[in-house]
């Protein structure tokens, strides 16, 4: 294995379990954002937002939801909700409406570039 494989590793092992799923979380998001799609729509896909859903699995059905957003213009923001939620405990249920606003602020701006 390379060296940040190896270190990747050692941090996953360090982490307690809840910790260790956020991660598998987060990097399956950064590998769906760095895939190459297929043709993306224009609109939304309107997916529901589910009961009791986790902060990582939010962004994850955000981004499926508006395929069409530049993920790395999202990242900063998310990433800072993110650390806010697990780092300093601010609620989920708090965080998730937010994303949902970034997102949405995200998509209305495309629209007008355009």
């Amino acid at each position: 294995m390379s060296k940040p494989e190896n270190q990747l590793l050692d941090c996953f092992h360090q982490l307690p379990d809840e910790a260790r799923q956020s991660l598998l979380d987060f990097a399956e998001f950064l590998v769906q954002r760095h895939a190459v799609s297929s043709p993306v729509p224009d609109e939304p896909l309107e997916l529901p937002r589910p009961e009791n859903e986790t902060v990582i699995a939010a962004i994850k059905r955000l981004s499926r939801n508006y395929p069409m957003l530049n993920k790395d213009k999202l990242l900063h923001e998310t990433a800072g909700l993110v650390t806010d939620h697990m780092m300093r405990g601010r609620d989920a249920v708090e965080v998730i409406d937010e994303l949902e606003v970034i997102f949405e602020r995200h998509y209305q701006a495309l629209n007008k570039e355009e």
